[in-house]
């Protein structure tokens, strides 16, 4: 009955036109920030910031909230069609949605994206509005020790990301981690591998990371191979349509990714690009044929973008219950909510009850929304792959160079994105994936700072991550993935061995 009151309230709270007005505002404003790479939800809700003053509180959040998961809705366009991430989350996406699009499935690709990205806002905002008391003191309960062993264990999922061998995914994710570590020690305040240059102090820009290594590295290596032009593809409905195979491959998929972007995006500290990473990992370990992946499998779509959009929904859940924003984002939104007064807190849904369940109420409507604006627009973003390469490939530099220089206003991080494109261009030649790579240096950092901040709670005592039960039970999860991982290695080889000796 509760939930009912509640729901009601969020009903009469949501459905009024001044609401409605900026939770269109919102979504939309995301949709198209998001397919500008590098122009990201962060930057868009720091700009709409100031104009929130003057409104009320409720249409205020439901504005910005529209602008946050909105966003993820744009940023898979750019990953599939131009393999031009602007988030670490978006950049999973272009793995499988790319060479979708290179095999005239574009329209598929960006109608199952939307649908994925529907069900997991669904499936997040039901775990936000039933089980948000339990997942807020369930991610209470994570200290650095579990957050230590939790990103661990995506290292090690990392390496199964790589097409090729488990090796070179492991030698992906300790570069990643390498690359990671350039800029200051956050406890001691010393300067690491910055080579003298000032810019290197906060370390290397992740929007420039991923949109070199992404980005500018497919379009070096398109120009190498001379390629041409795509035909014009004329999307219809019956081309945007899934096949029963995608359906079917599909439902798991969005299922197993939204539950672990829901559990993902309720921890502090981990996000949708967190949670994308690891829905890919998960889907390409339950499947039957893990060697499509890379190569157009619907289900590396669908999984990490429903993940991303779940974590979304689900982030709420320790900003609004316990005050503790999990990302930067969040941080604004809980700036926003304390500049009109509201104190985030267990007793904000019994002191606030209309700002509660109208914000969950408008993430239902605001999602509705996006559905109906991005279907028809799937034409239009198809459109896209029709125009010559000899414009489009400096539109996408150009692009690329405005995105992050927009981040943080820094044209140091234009010579960054350019240099590490041309890294990404040899790691494709040498046959290595960019994706370990890139969850090494997301995960890295976080990693090492749990690692020692718990070191320095036990006093040195490195057992307690064995001892704890959570930390030690994931921990044991690692051990069991990387013994697999070389059995599986001795299985492969010993059928070759066999018949080497018996020549």
């Amino acid at each position: 009955m509760e939930l009912l009151d509640g729901l009601r309230i969020g009903v009469e709270a949501a459905f009024v036109p001044s609401v409605l007005f900026y939770c269109l505002i919102g979504v939309t404003l995301g949709t198209l920030i998001g397919v500008l790479p590098g122009v990201g939800s962060m930057a868009a809700i720091s700009l709409l910031l100031p104009i929130t003053y003057y409104l009320d509180p409720t249409p205020a959040i439901v504005m910005l909230a529209g602008v946050y998961y909105g966003a993820q809705y744009g940023n898979s366009i750019a990953s599939i069609l131009l393999n031009l991430p602007g988030t670490a989350s978006s950049a999973v996406t272009c793995l499988d949605g790319y060479p979708m699009a290179r095999q005239g499935r574009a329209g598929v690709a960006l109608f199952m994206t939307t649908i994925a990205s529907f069900v997991g806002a669904m499936l997040g905002l039901v775990a936000l509005t039933l089980f948000a008391p339990s997942i807020a003191e369930l991610g209470f309960r994570f200290g650095p020790y579990e957050y230590f062993a939790m990103m661990l264990l995506g290292l090690v999922a990392a390496s199964t990301l790589a097409s090729a061998s488990a090796a070179k995914g492991l030698a992906m994710v300790t570069l990643g981690l390498i690359f990671g570590l350039v800029g200051t020690d956050v406890q001691t305040g010393v300067l690491r591998f910055h080579f003298g240059y000032p810019e290197l102090m906060d370390g290397i820009s992740l929007p420039a990371l991923a949109m070199g290594v992404f980005g500018v590295a497919e379009v070096i290596r398109s120009i190498n191979r001379g390629r041409q032009a795509h035909e014009g593809q004329r999307v219809r409905l019956r081309s945007m349509l899934p096949t029963r195979t995608d359906l079917k491959q599909s439902r798991g998929a969005m299922l197993r990714g939204s539950a672990v972007g829901g559990f993902f995006g309720a921890l502090p500290g981990t996000g949708a690009g967190i949670a994308s990473f690891m829905a890919y990992a998960v889907e390409k370990r339950v499947s039957r044929t893990p060697e499509r992946f890379g190569n157009g499998a619907i289900e590396g779509i669908t999984a990490p973008e429903s993940a991303n959009n779940a974590a979304v929904q689900t982030a709420f859940v320790p900003t609004l219950s316990l005050g503790i924003p999990g990302d930067a984002v969040m941080a604004l939104m809980l700036g926003a909510l304390m500049i009109h007064g509201i104190q985030p807190g267990p007793s904000l849904i019994t002191q606030q009850p209309e700002m509660f369940w109208g914000l969950v109420v408008s993430f239902l409507i605001g999602n509705l929304m996006l559905l109906v604006l991005n279907i028809p627009m799937i034409g239009v973003w198809v459109w896209i792959l029709s125009i010559p390469y000899r414009v489009l490939y400096p539109a996408i530099l150009v692009f690329i160079a405005v995105g992050v220089y927009s981040v943080g206003n820094n044209t140091f991080d234009v010579l960054v994105v350019a240099a590490v494109g041309i890294f990404g261009y040899l790691l494709v030649v040498l046959r290595f994936e960019p994706a370990p790579f890139l969850l090494g240096f997301v995960l890295g950092p976080l990693m090492e700072e749990n690692l020692r901040r718990g070191l320095q709670l036990a006093r040195g005592d490195i057992t307690v991550f064995l001892s704890r039960p959570i930390s030690g039970t994931l921990l044991a999860i690692c051990g069991l993935l990387l013994l697999w991982a070389l059995l599986r290695v001795g299985l492969r080889r010993m059928p070759a061995g066999g018949k080497k000796s018996a020549g």
